[in-house]
């Protein structure tokens, strides 16, 4: 039995074109690994966002099925804009089939957050951390610092 009942892949910004690159390539490897290794049965894409016509979940959809996911297997969330809608919205959906436990994947940086939003919305998540990408010192710092405000933004604490 697979430790969990489901992935999610949480959208990024999507490249000019639809292209798959940068971060949004890393959680989509990300998921389809663990996805391969059998740690649950279906991954959902949660992110409505649109870039240049290129909606989040679509492009992580066909990237997932690229790298060998069933499309069967995928379920879209087309409708959040944020991480407090990626939580909100998945958690419908994962109680509407009577699922509790998923795996979380996203940049290292935004776990912490994404994984207390997920859990103030009653679902039981655990990280699953896309590699981390080549970023300076400069960009963590950057990235770190945002997740502080957000976190704020959104009312929860570390």
């Amino acid at each position: 039995m697979p430790p969990f009942d489901a992935i999610v892949v949480l959208g990024c910004r999507v490249h000019p074109g639809g292209s798959l690159r940068g971060a949004l390539a890393r959680r989509v490897e990300r998921a389809a690994r663990a996805y391969e290794d059998g740690q649950a049965p279906r991954v959902i894409v949660s992110g409505g966002r649109v870039w240049e016509d290129a909606v989040e979940a679509d492009v992580m959809a066909l990237g997932l099925e690229a790298l060998g996911v069933p499309a069967a297997r995928i379920v879209r969330e087309r409708c959040s804009m944020s991480t407090k809608d990626n939580a909100r919205f998945v958690a419908r959906l994962l109680r509407r089939f009577s699922l509790e436990h998923v795996a979380v994947v996203s940049c290292p940086w935004h776990l912490t957050r994404a994984l207390l939003l997920f859990d103030r919305e009653g679902i039981r998540a655990e990280g699953l951390g896309a590699a981390p990408g080549d970023a300076t010192a400069w960009e963590r710092l950057y990235w770190n610092a945002r997740e502080r405000v957000c976190m704020r933004l959104d009312g929860v604490k570390p």
